[in-house]
């Protein structure tokens, strides 16, 4: 496993999840003397800035450098005033020259890209071939049919890709639409998107940071920069600090505060240095604008980068650049195609290449029926129908492709802040000074403090009052008072509960209020008084507040890092020793430390003041010295962010589906692996090294290197954005199928690298939601797997109505092709089914049937086997071999079925003469033979569509889990409700078609029947029998079955 330094973990706002370690000296002079220079955050050295500095730097201004420059520095590059700011014919000009503040990449699709998308297939190329062929031998209504089948399935594809994009872009979010300047000397709030480099802008609590800033003053001040780097808690920042080296990572750039980052804590002034797209944020989403294009386009150069750029777009445009189902079909679409021109020259080569009017009809016919119209329409209805069951289930479906592709993941690479995490603060473990250990179990709401129960000394209690040692009681409510009073959070109750502040503050004050000590019931009760606060800093580590009761009495309270308080408080070297040891004990848990300490103080050094500061630049430092002296320990608090309630059981169901389950993440490794034990991404005896790794440790291997690992790690800790990118591409070496979720503007790139890319609506940045094929409406990790339960669904119900469409087609190209034998007195063959036959069973027969094979229940199994192998995709052997079977059996009773009509009641005409074109008395045989051959083919498809909700089981006994008996076949088809009334209509319908006079005859060219009735009877009986005896074969011999899968948990 890979290892981390510690000093990274040393510079953030809160206090490091590590043991103690040798604190810095705080020079109480530091605002007149700067501090040499020393060693920081990892590969960084801070100092305080000096005039001189400004000699050194640069003579242009580069955002990527202003964290190396001092204030007046940046001041004089940028041409602009600290105090007074721009003026506007300034600001105006700049704004003209520079553009407005805004991030480009979050614009959506056009409604040319959405309508480019519905037509990019090969399917529906053929049918625009088709479409032609029909108007150029004037078969007008064949040519208007398949027309009206384009424009529905472009129109169905195209309302679902626009509505789901308006969701989208209803889920976007202005970050920060106003703005506080200082313009010409005065204050002024400004559209965000008016901002130019060189403005100053005053930012506060809450406010979201508007573009690139670099300090210029701050007062504790912390930024949440979840969404830019991944880092789960606050980050303190410091104006005065210069960084010398220009390539410190973003997350560690203290005197710099970033576009769509929030402020958490404390007041500053910054000077933009970027906006819009040159901002960190920007250029993220320039990364996106610039899509997939591979390295040998972009490499490439002259012709050979044009001949790359054609070939890539006849890809697009054929519909082979997409998910695995878009390109399986397309490609089957071109075999189709193929096969369609195959058949054609079969016919003509028949007639020995005289083609007259009647063998062109007769080859586009064949053509036209090995073609499935129908099959974009079924496919996208099928889909949208399932967007709206995913939208049901938290999850916005962008695109309707990426609901297929979702079913067929192998390996999921999942953020862990706010995605299988709560994104918030949980006080989990508490030691107090006596020995004492308190821990929180099962809280579901952060902020919620009556969730969960707490265990002290083992034993479950749920207040105050249920403790009768006095002493633990003492014991506790001085750490309770502690926390609770040294807190600026705000946590405010009713039906929901609600916080502001600090996350770790927060989580003190919930777990004080579970005890009903909170803030406001301290002060209420016993009247305290706030009498000086000194705020937290990262320089010092610590924060420490008076309070008085009645203005003789006052106490110091103090919370803190460890290595910040430890020499501060009056123990022990052997007690130092046992603090020390259980606060490594809480970070080898993952957990976050925090020191509490108290003290009882002289109110009469102290007096209350409206402007309560600490900084030694307003002379405090002694002050401060004197009332964190000598403090008395009172008990150390572990916290952390919670994995939501879904979580563990999402993974679990991802496991048993065959699905691995990897958590990339900016946080603390250990934090990371706690999480990840917790959740079971890992188990809990893993001692596996090469399952855990840092991401230093991971971006130092090559990609050969990274290849010959057995396997890829579980888990990720302090991953960047390039991390993420490597992850995924090193998945599709190994011919993965990815699905990557996150939230923050840093996931955005791996987004689009991944296969299947799944962005947080609540709390992901709009760059994110831009990025992502899907969009969870709720943030939850667990809905990902109602997605992928869907998606799978999808795939299964795919199968079953390709296999109904498919066998449909086989069964009339053979029709057609023997029936090339059948012929008239003058050697033409006859059309043993007319062209509107051909198009009315492939589009209103066989599309409803389909669509409701399309809208199937998952079955029982659906989450309990493997991925489908996806270098095979939707087309399996048993599909091949189940259309081949049924679709032979059918072609082979129609053809039956035409036979026995033609010659069991010829007559003296024969099969007649032109009965192809139009209705003639000596065409009485072929019509009526026709009719019995549509009959026996409607009916075929009607019991097709019954035994294609399972390869295997038989219809009259498919839900054995359900109910079984000899009537168990009725509860079967009437479960599906939509397809049992396609399966009526289409069984109703056919009478119509065949009895109507004129219609049944002009249209259709076929006539009434009668006695043929019982061909046609007699054919679905040993269909039927030839289906059930096949799907005993199958599961006598165990043919098509899929293994499932055996997970350790």
């Amino acid at each position: 496993m890979g290892t981390e330094n510690d000093l990274d973990v040393e510079g953030q706002t809160e206090p490091p999840i590590c043991g103690l370690t040798r604190p810095r000296s705080v020079s109480a002079n530091s605002s007149t003397k700067p501090p040499s220079a020393s060693p920081t955050l990892a590969g960084t050295v801070v100092t305080d800035y000096s005039p001189q500095d400004a000699s050194d730097a640069p003579s242009i201004v580069d955002p990527e450098a202003a964290h190396t420059l001092p204030v007046p520095g940046v001041c004089a590059l940028l041409n602009t005033d600290l105090e007074n700011g721009l003026d506007a014919d300034e600001a105006a000009r700049r704004l003209q020259n520079h553009g407005a503040n805004k991030v480009e990449g979050a614009k959506g699709l056009s409604l040319w890209t959405i309508l480019l998308r519905q037509v990019s297939n090969s399917l529906t190329l053929v049918l625009v071939i088709t479409m032609v062929l029909s108007f150029a031998i004037n078969d007008h209504i064949e040519g208007g049919v398949v027309v009206a089948v384009i424009v529905f399935n472009i129109v169905v594809g195209f309302m679902q890709d626009y509505r789901a994009e308006q969701t989208i872009q209803a889920l976007y979010a202005l970050s920060a639409p106003t703005c506080k300047v200082i313009r010409a000397g005065r204050d002024e709030t400004i559209r965000a998107e008016n901002l130019v480099p060189g403005d100053i802008v005053r930012l506060n609590v809450g406010d979201v940071v508007p573009a690139d800033l670099r300090l210029a003053h701050s007062i504790n001040l912390s930024t949440d920069e979840a969404l830019l780097t991944g880092e789960s808690v606050p980050v303190s920042k410091h104006a005065e600090r210069i960084l010398k080296d220009r390539d410190v990572p973003l997350g560690d750039r203290t005197n710099m505060v970033y576009s769509a980052s929030t402020i958490t804590r404390g007041r500053a002034t910054g000077i933009v240095v970027s906006t819009g797209m040159g901002t960190e944020v920007g250029k993220i989403a320039m990364l996106l604008r610039s899509g997939r294009r591979n390295a040998g386009e972009q490499d490439a150069r002259g012709i050979r980068r044009l001949w790359i750029k054609t070939r890539n777009g006849f890809r697009v445009v054929l519909g082979l650049d997409g998910t695995p189902l878009q390109v399986s079909l397309s490609k089957f679409a071109l075999l189709l195609f193929a096969l369609a021109i195959t058949l054609a020259i079969i016919v003509f080569s028949a007639s020995r290449w005289n083609v007259s009017d009647d063998v062109l009809i007769y080859g586009i016919c064949v053509a036209v029926a090995v073609i499935p119209e129908s099959l974009i329409a079924v496919l996208t209805i099928a889909t949208a129908l399932g967007t709206r069951a995913m939208a049901r289930g938290n999850v916005i479906i962008r695109r309707l492709a990426a609901l297929e592709a979702v079913g067929g993941v192998t390996n999921i690479c999942s953020d862990k802040t706010g995605t299988l995490t709560q994104g918030k603060m949980v006080t989990r473990r508490v030691w107090l000074a006596d020995g004492t250990e308190v821990s929180v179990q099962g809280t579901t709401h952060p902020f919620d403090p009556t969730s969960g129960s707490v265990c002290i000394g083992g034993n479950i209690v749920s207040s105050t009052d249920a403790l009768p040692d006095e002493k633990l009681y003492a014991s506790l409510r001085g750490f309770l008072e502690a926390i609770a009073l040294c807190n600026n959070a705000t946590v405010t109750g009713g039906d929901t509960y609600t916080a502001v502040g600090e996350p770790t503050e927060i989580a003190l004050q919930v777990f004080a209020m579970r005890f009903g000590m909170g803030k406001p019931a301290l002060l209420g009760s016993s009247g305290s008084r706030l009498l000086f606060e000194f705020p937290f800093d990262s320089s010092c580590k610590r924060m420490t507040v008076i309070y008085t009761d009645d203005g003789v009495q006052a106490h110091a309270y103090a919370k803190g890092a460890l290595e910040a308080l430890l020499p501060l408080m009056n123990v022990s070297d052997e007690e130092k020793r046992n603090i020390v040891a259980q606060a490594d004990a809480l970070a080898a848990e993952g957990l976050r430390v925090l020191c509490v300490a108290r003290k009882p103080v002289d109110p009469a050094k102290f007096s209350p003041d409206e402007t309560i500061a600490g900084d030694a630049d307003n002379g405090m430092t002694p002050l401060r010295a004197s009332a964190e002296s000598n403090l008395t320990f009172v008990g150390l608090a572990g916290l952390y962010d919670p994995p939501r309630l879904e979580s563990a059981a999402a993974v679990r169901k991802c496991q048993q589906a065959g699905i691995t389950v990897h958590m990339l993440t900016g946080d603390h490794v250990k934090t990371a692996t706690t999480i990840a034990r917790e959740i079971g991404i890992l188990k809990e005896e893993s001692t596996d090294g090469g399952e855990i790794m840092v991401a230093s440790a991971f971006d130092s291997l090559t990609d050969a290197q990274i290849d010959a690992m057995e396997r890829l790690p579980l888990v990720l800790a302090r991953c960047s954005p390039t991390t993420k990118v490597r992850m995924v591409e090193a998945m599709h070496r190994r011919k993965a199928f990815c699905v990557m979720t996150g939230d923050g503007v840093n996931d955005s790139p791996a987004l689009k690298k991944s296969d299947v890319g799944i962005a947080m609506g609540l709390n992901g940045s709009d760059v994110a939601k831009e990025a992502a094929d899907m969009v969870l409406t709720d943030d939850n990790f667990a809905s990902i797997v109602t997605a992928i339960e869907e998606g799978r669904r999808l795939f299964d119900n795919i199968q079953k109505f390709l296999l109904h469409l498919l066998v449909s087609n086989i069964a009339q190209v053979i029709l057609l092709l023997i029936g090339l034998a059948f012929k008239d007195r003058h050697g033409v063959s006859v059309f043993p089914l007319s062209p509107l036959e051909i198009l009315w069973a492939n589009l209103v027969t066989s599309s409803f049937l389909a669509l409701g094979l399309g809208m199937e229940d998952a079955q029982p199994d659906v989450m309990q086997r493997p991925p489908h192998d996806l270098s095979v995709g939707i087309f399996t052997k048993e599909l091949i071999v189940d259309k081949f079977v049924y679709g032979t059996a059918m072609g082979g009773l129609c053809l039956a079925a035409f036979s026995s009509v033609s010659y069991g009641m010829s007559g003296p005409y024969g099969l007649g003469e032109g009965c192809n074109e139009e209705w003639e008395d000596t065409c009485s045989v072929s019509f009526r033979a026709r009719a019995t051959t549509f009959a026996t083919l409607t009916f075929l498809l009607l019991v097709t569509a019954w035994e294609a909700k399972h390869f295997k089981r038989s219809l009259f006994n498919m839900h054995p889990e359900k109910y079984s008996g000899p009537f168990s076949v009725f509860r079967t088809v009437w479960q599906n409700r939509f397809l049992f009334g396609a399966v009526s209509a289409g069984f109703v319908i056919v009478f119509p078609v065949i009895y109507i006079p004129v219609v049944n005859r002009l249209v259709f060219k076929h006539t009434a029947i009668t006695w043929e009735w019982g061909v046609v009877a007699a054919a679905t009986v040993v269909y039927t029998a030839i289906i059930e005896i096949w799907k005993a074969i199958k599961r006598r011999f165990g043919l098509g079955a899929t293994p499932l899968v055996a997970v350790e948990v």
